[in-house]
């Protein structure tokens, strides 16, 4: 893509295999609390932000639980997957690495935590790859917004034309568009059901990185 100098990644499903993490965990903490997770209440989270997701649960389920201790607990049962097992999507490393050879400026934005993240990227050879890495509870809403992907270009010292933004998520394909920012949808099995929609939306789709590093190459 022309005139582009920096590439903006989300994190879980596009840079790592972890949304069966999130799935196990929804359902776990569902099943303690002798709850039933439905698909409804899985599509409405997926795209918040922690703090968020953490209060919307407590009051559509009406728990007695803090947020904080909700999300605690949410964080405690994901951390050991995340510290220990999650691998990157293939060759995504590589591709990283390419991409910093010609010059493009790295960024994550996430709705994720960096109690999950550090240990996660460092396992996975990623560390020290990206010059900045936000959070979507830096900007107080979730990616139905286009916020994350402003702030993180703001980061990055680049203007929105100048990014594009590598998503897994139908939400964020379509608010990295509505700024101006160029798309690439990644892949990631949990989104099978938005895939038409990603497809036509995004700028570009791709199934694998190895697509990516094929182009490069040529």
């Amino acid at each position: 893509m022309k005139n582009i100098k920096a590439a903006i990644f989300d994190l879980d499903g596009t840079l790592i295999d972890s949304m069966y993490v999130w799935e196990k965990v929804d359902v776990d903490f569902m099943m303690q609390r002798g709850i039933p997770v439905s698909k409804e209440y899985t599509d409405i989270v997926r795209s918040m932000f922690f703090e968020t997701a953490a209060a919307y649960t407590k009051d559509k389920y009406g728990l007695d639980e803090s947020v904080e201790e909700i999300m605690q607990t949410w964080l405690d049962m994901a951390h050991n997957e995340y510290a220990h097992h999650i691998q990157a999507k293939p060759y995504v490393v590589e591709y990283l690495k390419k991409l910093k050879e010609k010059s493009i400026i790295l960024g994550i934005a996430t709705s994720n935590n960096p109690y999950l993240l550090k240990p996660c990227l460092e396992n996975n050879g990623m560390n020290g790859i990206f010059s900045c890495i936000c959070y979507t509870s830096e900007v107080g809403l979730n990616k139905s917004s286009p916020d994350i992907y402003l702030y993180t270009a703001e980061k990055l010292g680049v203007k929105p034309e100048e990014c594009v933004v590598f998503e897994d998520i139908i939400e964020g394909i379509k608010s990295a568009k509505s700024v101006g920012m160029k798309t690439v949808a990644v892949y990631d099995s949990s989104n099978d059901d938005y895939m038409d929609q990603i497809k036509v939306t995004a700028d570009k789709f791709v199934e694998t990185y190895s697509e990516l590093l094929d182009e490069m190459d040529q």
